[in-house]
């Protein structure tokens, strides 16, 4: 009976933890979905490492990256050889989150084992004020370790990546060739002047629809025509780890609200542009083969986002970075 009472109390305790557990994993999922997984990935040459400034579009500081085959120091993007050596992915093991992603692992595989040698995960689960209290203690770690990846990730930025300049004249909505065209002064003796022209604008605003529309179709020879063989590698993986799950990310109806330039500057031959964007989309993730809706919906939701797009000269511009905002 002992014996009985114990499995009985182990089995709720699995079930309330993966009651928990299984919603925050789908909901990080669901907003990982779309292009660029929601997180910031790239390189943008010499100042990967440092934030673009503010705009009217993007009044915050744009978020580090989280994947990026630049090293620090290094004078510029990640070419095709280094295209393969994309990060590891994992709920886990995400690009800076290494050491907290297993202290999570930690407190998770440390509460099982507690509860299996009989100890309870936190303190038992003989009633329901103690069934609460484990879900609040949940919650609280998840909040904690939550806050504590947030600060880690800032404290492997540099400072710098957090003192960009003040906002630029403000920009009111429509397409990018109708906004702000000021011109972005690179810094250090390496840049030099880059005026940005309307048919510049035009570009961005195009990229931004047919980067979403490859994605959308999991076409990845279109993408490499779109984007550099170092952001090619990330959204590879990242359709892989659809299919893995059995899903496929839908993306339409992308919108471009408004756009503003936060900096453009040239390195050598290569000419590198950062533009804040605001857009609405419509993005659903639907069951491979059935097409039953697994997250997402019908209704249009927005995004602002710092992209970063890089031309060697004479060439068409292609996507290099994809930055979330603060």
């Amino acid at each position: 009976m002992k014996f009985t009472q114990r499995t009985r109390g182990i089995v709720q305790a699995i079930a309330v933890v993966l009651s928990l557990a299984v919603p925050v994993m789908f909901a990080i999922s669901a907003a990982d979905a779309r292009v660029g997984g929601g997180g910031s990935s790239g390189s943008r040459g010499t100042r990967t490492y440092s934030a673009p400034p503010s705009t009217s579009t993007a009044p915050g500081t744009a978020q580090p990256m989280n994947r990026t085959m630049t090293q620090p120091g290094s004078p510029g993007m990640a070419g095709p050889a280094a295209a393969g050596a994309a990060s590891k992915g994992g709920f886990f093991n995400r690009p800076g989150m290494g050491m907290l992603g297993g202290l999570a692992a930690g407190f998770l595989g440390a509460g099982l084992l507690g509860m299996l040698f009989g100890g309870g995960m936190f303190s038992g689960l003989g009633g329901l004020s103690s069934i609460i209290g484990l879900i609040l203690q949940i919650g609280l770690i998840i909040l904690v370790v939550r806050l504590a990846m947030s600060w880690w990730q800032r404290r492997q930025a540099p400072a710098s990546a957090y003192a960009g300049p003040a906002a630029g004249p403000a920009a009111g909505p429509g397409h990018l060739n109708s906004l702000r065209t000021g011109t972005g002064f690179g810094l250090g003796s390496g840049s030099a002047p880059l005026e940005i022209l309307p048919a510049d604008y035009e570009a961005f605003e195009r990229l931004l629809g047919e980067v979403q529309a490859a994605w959308s179709n999991e076409d990845v020879e279109k993408l490499h025509t779109l984007a550099t063989p170092e952001m090619v590698s990330y959204f590879s993986k990242d359709l892989e780890e659809n299919k893995a799950r059995n899903d496929v990310n839908k993306i339409t109806d992308v919108k471009l609200l408004q756009g503003d330039l936060a900096e453009a500057w040239r390195e050598g031959d290569t000419d590198y542009a950062s533009v804040a964007m605001r857009f609405s989309l419509v993005d659903k993730t639907l069951e491979r083969g059935t097409g039953r809706l697994v997250a997402g919906s019908d209704t249009p939701t927005e995004a602002t986002e710092v992209w970063t797009f890089v031309r060697p000269r004479g060439a068409n511009w292609e996507l290099s970075a994809i930055q979330q905002t603060n």
